[in-house]
């Protein structure tokens, strides 16, 4: 495993907070942090007692997307294959957010610019500060919304809102992006990590293989008609119902006490 002081990890009550740490460049991307990052969503897959992550970021901002700082095009003589970024560090990066069947929540604590937005919004919960801003910066550099921004925005606010969002590259508060479906709540920035890891310690705590069907149903949602979706679901609510979550839900209801699932 990638250890790192780009990126901060610490396991707690079956959750792994992750703190991406460059707060001096805006927790930007390098490659250290990339690869600290994915070693640590890796582990979240393969760790059984990690149940929930948590991903936010130090400072006064969450992310500001890639660091161009060894973009300069007047110190380099060829031209950079963006193509190569993508493919190497954030894609492989956004899959594993999408393909673990945990809960992956994401506290957005500032600003969120470029892929750094499209990386919280590949996340299934989504908080912010209601300082918080999310940019999409591509158009200013002359590139396109990358990090999965153009499927997201997309799919969540329809083509108006998302070619609006992308060409003209104007911030995007946290209060109208819970307005408009894009994240789940703004908070007051003092109240957003503490709700944030109560959150995900609460979600840590329940029937974690459920909610990572119910993950992967709502995902593949779009990609479905409905007479096939409904074939999904049979195939998940068989997998649930033969779980000892399941069990252990049903004893506690009859028995009236707190269940404790185990995500198995």
């Amino acid at each position: 495993m990638t250890t790192s002081p780009t990126v901060l990890a610490e396991v707690e009550s079956g959750v792994l907070k992750l703190t991406l740490n460059r707060p001096d460049k805006l927790n930007s991307f390098n490659e250290e942090m990339h690869l600290a990052l994915r070693s640590q969503l890796e582990r979240a897959h393969e760790d059984e007692e990690i149940r929930a992550v948590l991903l936010t970021g130090a400072g006064r901002g969450f992310c500001a997307g890639q660091d161009l700082g060894d973009r300069d095009p007047r110190k380099n003589t060829e031209r950079p294959d963006l193509g190569h970024t993508l493919e190497t560090f954030y894609n492989p990066a956004l899959r594993l957010i999408r393909a673990l069947e945990k809960p992956v929540i994401c506290a957005v604590n500032g600003v969120a610019a470029g892929a750094g937005a499209n990386i919280a919004f590949a996340c299934d919960i989504v908080l912010a500060a209601k300082s918080a801003k999310f940019i999409q910066a591509f158009s200013k550099i002359g590139l396109i919304p990358d990090a999965g921004g153009s499927w997201t925005l997309t799919r969540i606010l329809g083509e108006p809102r998302a070619k609006a969002l992308t060409m003209t590259a104007e911030p995007l508060l946290a209060e109208t992006a819970a307005e408009w479906g894009l994240i789940w709540k703004a908070l007051d920035d003092d109240a957003l990590l503490p709700e944030a890891s109560a959150l995900a310690q609460r979600l840590a705590a329940g029937p974690t293989l459920g909610l990572g069907l119910t993950k992967r149903l709502i995902q593949e949602a779009a990609n479905r008609d409905f007479d096939s979706h409904l074939d999904a679901e049979c195939d998940c609510q068989r997998q649930a119902g033969r779980s000892d979550d399941y069990a252990e839900g049903v004893t506690a209801f009859l028995e009236k006490r707190p269940a404790q699932f185990r995500g198995r």
